[in-house]
């Protein structure tokens, strides 16, 4: 469990964070897996228990590289999922019985954490015919304040979020050698930092998958994203500080 007056966090890969504060254990969208389709999985494998012990689960949306089925049916059954409006049939359909929906605005209370959710301006159907479902970003809040950003575009009304944020999850890339709208690239990134104006910034969505092969040719897109972040952050946010993470490294606030 948590240290009582801090925060741990680990980051497992791609957007998939372990977050300990406040006596709880949460995970953020859960891709526990080595490939998915044709995307293979780089750096650390996740540990064994990343999934084990959870008080809740929260899902940003419903993409493939967030809302993962075989990943999600490792978990306990009985674990809190906190996830979009729309999302509970799927969830349910994996076994997971114990789904609370929510849009942004709304707070969930766990034990000596709150969950709040956020806008994010991303679309979250699980595909382009699905049903509109929204795209969420979480606020998680004990002694400590972490925003997890799931996937979105840069957006003025971070502002609002930055209410003695000490970390902010950031995506700064995504899965290939190239974005999609709805995404933060480096310097997006480093302008929603200045925004949002935590304490420690961790940049995440980079590095993790990638399609198999392309790495030979596109293989930068693995490593430079982070550095590209940090550097803009210092330039636009440089009261913050930006620390770079390995999939399987932790973090102490």
């Amino acid at each position: 469990m948590a240290l009582g007056n801090g925060l741990r966090l680990t980051w497992v890969g791609h957007a998939t964070v372990l977050l300990e504060l406040g006596g709880a254990r949460l995970l953020t969208d859960p891709v526990l897996r080595p490939r998915l389709a044709h995307l293979r999985r780089h750096g650390a494998a996740p540990r064994a228990d990343a999934a084990a012990r959870l008080d809740a689960v929260l899902l940003s949306h419903l993409h493939r590289d967030h809302f993962d089925r075989p990943s999600l049916r490792r978990l306990d059954p009985d674990v809190a999922v906190i996830a979009p409006r729309g999302a509970a049939r799927a969830l349910r359909r994996l076994g997971l019985g114990h789904v609370i929906e929510v849009r942004a605005g709304e707070r969930v209370e766990l034990g000596g954490a709150s969950v709040t959710a956020v806008p994010a301006e991303h679309d979250g159907r699980r595909h382009p015919l699905a049903p509109a479902t929204d795209a969420l970003g979480f606020v998680v809040a004990a002694d400590r304040r972490v925003y997890f950003a799931g996937d979105t575009d840069v957006f003025d009304d971070m502002s609002a979020l930055a209410v003695d944020l000490d970390v902010a999850l950031l995506p700064v890339w995504g899965w290939g050698p190239s974005l999609g709208p709805g995404h933060m690239d480096p310097l997006a990134a480093a302008r929603a930092t200045a925004l949002l104006r935590p304490r420690v910034a961790v940049p995440i969505h980079w590095g993790t998958f990638f399609p198999l092969g392309l790495e030979r040719l596109r293989g930068a897109r693995l490593v430079e994203p982070p550095r590209e972040f940090a550097n803009h952050v210092t330039r636009l946010a440089p009261d913050v500080e930006v620390r770079i993470l390995a999939p399987g490294e932790g973090l102490e606030v």
